[in-house]
């Protein structure tokens, strides 16, 4: 494609902007994304042909086949920009996002093309709409968010990325998978994170992951992984992962913890492989004599998609902190299992107030379940998720 020639990022002060500026910015940015999220494909087009034109090598940071009109790039990037007015959710997440793409080899002038490939691309669709206060507001919150993310990256003492070999793979189910990694050095993760990890059968097809495993003094790496439609990594790593095979992953990230001081109990709730990160804190909790009461739903449509409850249940048996409550979406008549959904089991035991809430699954169950327990009168500032999704 041809692409029009266009300014760069104007150029922005190197100030703090004030609580009002900053809500002004992200209000522009909302109102005139809601007017191009419906041509999210042909922004996403231009967006990737400016990007290629400006940066040639950023090519080489995406899959060989990738779907320029899918936009996923684009509306993650977009959903950052409408979160710079809570730095207390969004600064940790850039943090961890800008470490995490040093992977890729990321420089400084990347985040200019990016920024000037998006900027472009927006005002293209806008057309008359794109007004000079709405060019500040994007450039603006495009660059408090690249910046944070250099800051990070130049900070980091860690390496880029670290390889770890497949030292078993074990088939749970005909669509579920145990793997287990032994890294080449030691990874710094902490119960509860994630990391990014790229395996050689989809090369550059970098996707998310979580240990289930507190961390061990051998260093290995437990994930549990199941495949889903039209999940080309997930279907890889189940139906085809060897021993021997070398994965390569980012830094870790994630903020799903465990505050033994707080004095507050915690309540998690776990769908499907969520359980892993919620696992890994189980895990490392078993450590300690005390702890806060600890309980767990951990639901499914069906009792076989609980591949886990058994290994929670032993936990159970010896850690009298913690309770596990089984939840199936099906009635099968089973003993001792709550009947549907995730959230309804939940917020059927009310707004679970003086508890820490942790959440994870798939984001359809996430914002369910968040949604609900909002509504049910838990509040925001309970409730802990990390942003990411499965595929």
């Amino acid at each position: 494609m041809t692409a029009e020639p266009i300014n760069p990022i104007p150029k922005v002060a190197d100030n703090r902007e004030t609580p009002e500026a900053v809500t002004t910015m992200v209000r522009h940015v909302r109102e005139s994304w809601q007017e191009c999220e419906p041509y999210t494909p042909e922004v996403a087009q231009f967006f990737y042909g400016m990007l290629f034109t400006l940066a040639p090598e950023a090519r080489d940071f995406f899959p060989i086949h990738m779907d320029v009109r899918s936009g996923k790039l684009v509306r993650a990037i977009v959903n950052i920009l409408q979160s710079v007015d809570r730095p207390d959710d969004v600064a940790p997440y850039l943090v961890q996002l800008g470490r995490d793409h040093r992977k890729f080899g990321v420089q400084p002038h990347h985040y200019e093309a990016i920024g000037t490939a998006l900027l472009a691309a927006v005002k293209r669709q806008l057309q008359d709409s794109w007004t000079p206060e709405v060019e500040r507001a994007w450039a603006e919150a495009f660059t408090i968010v690249a910046r944070s993310m250099q800051d990070a990256a130049e900070a980091d003492e860690y390496p880029a990325s670290w390889t770890g070999t497949v030292a078993e793979h074990r088939r749970l189910s005909w669509d579920l998978a145990l793997v287990r990694i032994e890294p080449d050095r030691h990874i710094p993760f902490r119960p509860g994170q994630y990391l990014s990890v790229e395996v050689p059968q989809r090369p550059r097809l970098w996707r998310y992951l979580s240990p289930a495993n507190a961390p061990r003094p051998d260093g290995s790496l437990e994930f549990h992984v199941r495949a889903i439609d039209r999940g080309w990594v997930s279907r890889g790593i189940v139906g085809h992962t060897q021993p021997g095979d070398v994965w390569r992953f980012g830094a870790p990230m994630g903020r799903l913890h465990v505050d033994r001081d707080a004095g507050r109990d915690v309540l998690m709730v776990a769908g499907g492989t969520g359980v892993a990160p919620l696992q890994s804190l189980v895990d490392d909790l078993g450590r300690f004599g005390q702890n806060p009461n600890v309980t767990i739903f951990y639901g499914g449509p069906k009792r076989e998609d609980l591949y886990a409850l058994e290994a929670l249940r032993q936990l159970a048996a010896v850690n009298p902190w913690l309770t596990v409550v089984p939840v199936v979406e099906e009635d099968a008549g089973l003993s001792g299992f709550e009947v549907g959904t995730l959230a309804d089991a939940v917020t059927a035991h009310g707004a679970w107030q003086d508890h820490d809430v942790l959440v994870s699954g798939s984001p359809s169950m996430v914002r369910a379940t968040v949604s609900r327990m909002l509504v049910a009168g838990t509040t925001l500032d309970q409730i802990r998720y990390d942003p990411f999704t499965v595929e």
